[in-house]
C-alpha cells in the first residue's frame, strides 16, 4: 500500500505517527489530499483543520460544493476535520464569522447530498491515524476482494500501528 499526498497539501501528514510508517509519495490529485497509489480515481479524502473548514465551508463555499460533486464520483470519499464536534460548536475559530449550527447542518446536508462521508477528531495526531485506517480498510477491501476473483494472489498481510 502506498499513500499519495497532494503536491499541494501543506502541513500534510507523514504518517511517522503509524509503526512502521508506510511509503508516502507526493503526486498532484484531481481531487482531495490523499488517495492510494493505483486507485486514485477510487478513493479521496480530503483534510481539513477546523479553520480551514470554516473558510472553506464559508467564504468558500461554492468552490468546496464543487469539490464536492467531484467526490460524490468516489467509490469512497471522506473529509477529515481537525476538530470535534463540540470543538465545532462551542469553540469556532475566534476569526470566523460563520455561526457553527450552520457548519453542523451544511456538514449533514452534504453527507446526504453528495454521499461523502465527514469524520471530526480531537485533534491532528487523530485525525492522521485515522486517515491512515481510512486508507487502510479501502486497500485491504479492494485486495480482498481482488483475491477472491483470483485477480492476484493471496498474500500475508502486516500489522500495522
Amino acid at each position: 500500500m502506498i499513500i499519495i499526498r497532494d503536491s499541494r497539501e501543506q502541513a500534510g501528514y507523514d504518517f511517522a505517527c503509524i509503526t512502521p510508517p508506510p511509503v508516502v509519495n507526493v503526486a498532484t490529485l484531481t481531487t482531495g489530499d490523499y488517495s492510494l497509489k493505483g486507485l486514485e480515481n477510487q478513493i479521496t479524502i480530503e483534510r481539513k483543520t477546523l479553520s480551514d473548514a470554516f473558510g472553506t465551508f464559508g467564504r468558500g463555499r461554492a468552490r468546496w460544493e464543487r469539490e464536492l460533486e467531484r467526490m460524490a464520483g468516489y467509490q469512497f470519499a471522506a473529509v477529515v476535520i481537525e476538530g470535534d464536534w463540540h470543538t465545532i460548536v462551542r469553540r469556532p475559530p475566534a476569526r470566523s464569522r460563520l455561526n457553527p449550527k450552520t457548519v453542523v447542518a451544511s456538514i449533514a446536508a452534504w453527507s446526504q447530498r453528495y454521499r461523502v462521508h465527514f469524520w471530526t477528531c480531537p485533534n491532528r495526531e487523530f485525525a492522521e491515524r485515522y486517515t491512515f485506517r481510512l486508507l487502510e480498510r479501502f486497500w485491504k477491501d479492494r485486495r480482498l476482494a481482488l483475491e477472491k476473483n483470483g485477480r492476484i494472489p493471496k498474500c500475508q498481510e502486516s500489522n500495522r500501528g
